[in-house]
């Protein structure tokens, strides 16, 4: 049995040549390259990605219950990042900037996040992540006399992130292995999502899109 009858949870692998034998189907940290340019961020211990969008219910007297909802701001994207302090590098040299501190900064920069859980750059398989327009808004750190490894901690704001397929730019929401059925398609949505759009909002005929499937 290769998946589990009621989710379809995959228990083992049910591609072939390999049908039949263990997988691990499980994302992992190790399989994640971190870069800006062509330099990849070395020693670093977390880095956190939160995507947010603001949304208003719309009421109307005479009904106990939301009767429609739409997003009120464009989407607003920041995270943090912890590394220890290593080859002699600070937190933002380590990001290839060319400064110490979050006052210095002068021009954004995009962050690279390479994916390789499903294969690599080079056979067009792997997923990159693009998180553009990057400025740092926080630089923390201590010294410590009861341990003596310096961590830095980095937070910022984006302006923007898409992701894409590393072949050829095209969608990476593919629905993985299991290739989920009766999944909402919408052309606007897949191309905010892979960066030829800054959202989807925008595009016309909302009113008829498929929001369900």
């Amino acid at each position: 049995m290769a998946q589990y009858p009621a989710t379809g949870s995959t228990f083992l692998n049910d591609k072939p040549p390999h049908q039949g034998e263990n997988t691990t189907k499980t994302s992992l940290s190790t399989m994640i390259l971190i870069k800006v340019g062509d330099n990849a961020v070395g020693a670093v211990q977390s880095l956190q990605i939160t995507e947010r969008r603001d949304i208003k219910m719309i009421d109307e007297v005479g009904t106990d219950g939301h009767i429609d909802s739409a997003p009120i701001k464009s989407s607003d994207i920041s995270g943090s990042c912890e590394r220890i302090r290593f080859d002699r590098m600070r937190v933002a040299e380590s990001f290839s900037r060319g400064f110490l501190h979050v006052k210095s900064q002068r021009v954004p920069f995009d962050i690279h996040i390479i994916d390789t859980m499903g294969g690599d750059v080079e056979s067009g398989t792997a997923i990159i992540t693009i998180i553009q327009n990057v400025w740092i808004t926080q630089i923390s750190y201590g010294y410590k006399a009861d341990n003596w490894i310096i961590t830095d901690n980095m937070e910022w704001q984006a302006e923007t992130i898409y992701t894409y397929m590393s072949s050829n730019g095209g969608s990476a929401a593919q629905q993985g292995t299991r290739q989920l059925g009766n999944v909402p398609w919408d052309v606007y949505e897949i191309a905010a999502d892979i960066g030829q759009r800054r959202g989807a909002m925008d595009a016309p005929d909302i009113i008829n899109a498929p929001l369900s499937a």
